[in-house]
């Protein structure tokens, strides 16, 4: 029980502090985050207590409605306001378990911050991974100001957007048959993560 006080304690402090910090204080602490939950030994023991501890950090960062609309493109305007909850529900769970899956796989690789660029109320923090290989890779995270605090609405890994990966994704499913084999996809993946 103190434990999950302490997680959510931490997480408040992420989200309170993202109005003073600059945009690439927020990446980090909340990567610091990510990184103390999956090195965890107590939560590696656990890993229903781990997985729901990266979900309540990753939710703390990640703007799943914008990142859903983007990923939606063009058919997001087709969509009902109810649709749109549904893809977002259904897209949240996704990008979760993805993002998460990949998270668990850490291993003591070293995160760089190289610079950030700030435009309005957008804003792009880029990173390096170096892997136990030495090698690197490109993590960059971008973002928008959404009421004094900064939210990650996509993810770009070596040079590949995931919003715009998904788009294509998702328009070629609409236009091969339609939304609703979209959704349905969707839920079957979503029913897959679920079980396990």
């Amino acid at each position: 029980m103190l434990k999950r006080i302490i997680i959510v304690t931490l997480i408040s402090i992420v989200v309170s502090t993202q109005a003073y910090a600059s945009v690439t204080d927020v990446v980090k602490m909340s990567v610091d985050e990510v990184v103390r939950i999956v090195s965890n030994k107590d939560m590696k023991k656990n890993p229903l207590k781990r997985r729901k501890a990266l979900k309540q950090a990753i939710d703390a960062i990640f703007d799943y409605s914008e990142m859903s609309k983007r990923s939606l493109g063009r058919n997001w305007d087709d969509r009902t306001p109810a649709e749109r909850k549904q893809f977002v529900a259904l897209f949240e769970t996704l990008l979760e378990n993805s993002y998460a899956d990949k998270i668990e796989s850490y291993n003591n690789e070293k995160i760089e911050y190289l610079n950030e660029t700030e435009d309005g109320n957008y804003a792009e923090v880029r990173s390096r991974i170096l892997t136990p290989s030495h090698d690197y890779f490109s993590l960059d995270y971008r973002l928008m100001d959404e009421k004094g605090s900064w939210k990650v609405y996509d993810v770009v890994i070596e040079g590949v957007s995931l919003v715009s990966n998904y788009r294509s994704q998702f328009d070629r499913i609409i236009s091969q048959h339609n939304y609703n084999e979209l959704l349905k996809k969707l839920q079957t993946r979503s029913n897959e993560i679920q079980a396990r």
